[in-house]
């Protein structure tokens, strides 16, 4: 008789977990269900990934998100049924903004299925693929489990999930899940994307012609770059040739916004005439891993032609509308950064004439610290969006991660400035208000090194405040600005400016933390200038506690960028056409 190992047996749901921390995966979202409560305990005693159970699915996919922004991958696990479409949103969310994730769900047996039982958390008709089909529409890749092909499924949609850079769905029967796998070396799994050198090398004749050719060059940058992990080779660009540059909401961060050539936010009308106007009318435009949306050109107000100029995307590169397909971001900025700082060598490699550099440096101005002093302000005016937004820019650090919810809270800080090294998250495009939140909870166990700075309207936190409990739970000291203006000002500036329905009820916010067990809360009310000054300068000082400083603004002020675009539309910022 063989002598039994003492090696435990290897489940497809350890499997699974194995595979998630080699990319980097330390912490998996979600809420106990009796189907996965099973499952849950092998999550519970595995050595490297730690369980986070939040207080809603929703909640778990958002900070499943604003974990995978920070660390690059992220997880969730929910129940069948009821759970999974709880966080079918927020995955929604990650497919719409390209974050890379893996839905796990755990649902009945395979005998239970078979037998096509009435069972809860099912529409009572026996079909167990019904949400597994919904998920389908979010996701860039999804399976069903079963002992014969879990392991090479589970393989497969991560590929594909790195691969395409969104989020990847499991439906996973209980037993299924706790059945044991073979012991095997499993593949590696790489975020490389082919690169088609012909086409490579076309793409650089192409672009050094149109590069020779052009007076001024502008690079606009925007979130594809960090998905599509390009950020070194824009840096590289950008300081080839000192290139001015400037970036889309969802963008921010993606480039050095303290270095010479950074121009600010562009956002069509939205955007300060200097950055518009060197953005529009540049000869030469380069979009890196740019996307057009209305939120982020204010509304398709922008004034450059989107067919013309270097167009950069996942997978391609286009000049002047001539498409190179398997041409990679990072590969074409590295192709670039190579034409605009080398010399000319060969035939259709010359790099951009002098006057261009000259006319670029022009545009281009230091960075500017925000006009007010902390502590020095006396002034007992009320605090407006445009103050507000001005020293909140001014008390951001190197070591912070700024999340910024949709609306006013989003607008009014991304036109600011961050110094090197701080990271922003926000999802302009889903635009699913109270995704901050949850997300920033995510964000902080990804990067417990950097201190989170959450920017939220009350409207958006009503929806999601309950992970602040999640987040006391796990010990985090964020600090929360919670602009309170009586309910959703964005709305009313779009349609009904004193309508009922953009109203909503008063909370008595400064209860909230400790209600939801936040341990000794630094708690702050502001209402005038100084106020702010005071609160933000106590607030970076403390360090050991959670802090919210609840800010009050009128509920029909909004911040410098859609004042901007409100005069400059006929329609007077009609946000939704």
């Amino acid at each position: 008789m063989k002598p039994r190992s003492s090696k435990p047996t290897k489940t497809v749901i350890d499997y699974a977990l194995d595979r998630l921390h080699s990319l980097g995966v330390d912490h998996v979202f979600g809420v106990a269900g009796d189907y996965n409560l099973p499952v849950l305990d092998h999550v519970h005693a595995h050595p490297e990934v730690k369980w986070i159970g939040t207080a809603s699915e929703l909640g778990a996919a958002y900070a499943a998100d604003g974990y995978s922004r920070t660390r690059g991958f992220g997880a969730l696990l929910t129940t069948f049924g009821v759970g999974e479409l709880s966080a079918i949103n927020g995955v929604a969310g990650s497919y719409a903004e390209r974050v890379p994730l893996l839905h796990i769900v755990v649902g009945p047996t395979q005998a239970s299925e078979h037998a096509g039982l009435v069972a809860h958390h099912t529409m009572g008709d026996g079909d167990f693929d019904r949400f597994a089909r919904a998920h389908r529409q979010v996701v860039c890749a999804d399976a069903v489990l079963k002992p014969s092909n879990a392991v090479a499924e589970i393989d497969r949609i991560l590929a594909i999930c790195l691969r395409e850079s969104r989020p990847g769905y499991l439906r996973v029967p209980r037993d299924v899940a706790l059945s044991a796998v073979p012991s095997h070396e499993p593949p590696a799994l790489s975020r490389e994307w082919a690169v088609d050198h012909d086409n490579l090398e076309a793409f650089r004749r192409a672009a050094g012609t149109r590069l020779a050719a052009a007076d001024t060059v502008v690079v606009l940058a925007d979130f594809l770059v960090d998905r599509f992990k390009a950020r070194a080779e824009l840096a590289d660009l950008l300081q080839a040739g000192t290139v001015p540059h400037a970036v889309l909401v969802a963008g921010k961060t993606v480039v050095d916004e303290s270095a010479s050539g950074f121009l600010g936010l562009y956002a069509g009308a939205m955007s300060t005439k200097r950055v518009r106007a060197a953005v529009d009318k540049a000869d030469l435009l380069i979009r890196a891993g740019v996307l057009l949306a209305d939120m982020s050109t204010g509304k398709f107000t922008h004034r450059f032609d989107p067919d013309a100029g270097i167009d950069l995307g996942p997978f391609s590169a286009r000049v002047d509308g001539v498409n190179f397909p398997n041409v990679p971001l990072a590969a074409a900025l590295a192709v670039l950064a190579d034409l605009v700082g080398g010399p000319a060598k060969t035939q259709g490699r010359a790099a951009p004439p002098r006057k261009a550099h000259s006319a670029l440096s022009a545009t281009s101005t230091p960075y500017d610290a925000p006009a007010h002093r902390l502590g020095l302000c006396r002034s007992l005016r009320p605090l407006t969006q445009s103050y507000l937004w001005e020293a909140v820019g001014g008390v951001v650090r190197p070591d912070h991660i700024v999340v910024a919810d949709n609306g006013t809270s989003l607008l009014g800080v991304t036109d600011r400035r961050f110094p090197s090294g701080a990271k922003f998250i926000a999802q302009p495009l889903w635009a699913s208000i109270g995704y901050s939140l949850p997300a920033l909870l995510g964000a902080q166990l990804a990067d417990p090194y950097r201190r989170g700075v959450l920017i939220i309207g009350d409207g958006a936190a009503q929806m999601t405040v309950q992970e602040l409990g999640t987040i006391a739970r796990h010990r985090l000291k964020p600090i929360v600005i919670l602009v309170n203006n009586h309910g959703y000002t964005i709305e009313r500036i779009t349609h009904g400016l004193r309508a009922e329905y953009n109203d909503i009820s008063h909370w008595r916010w400064s209860k909230m933390p400790s209600a939801l067990g936040v341990s000794q809360p630094l708690i702050m009310k502001v209402r005038t200038q100084a106020a702010l000054d005071r609160a933000l300068a106590r607030a970076t000082a403390t360090t050991h506690r959670f802090v919210l400083i609840e800010v009050f603004t009128s509920r029909f002020d909004v911040p410098p960028a859609l004042k901007r675009i409100a005069l400059k539309r006929p329609d007077k910022a009609r946000w939704v056409a």
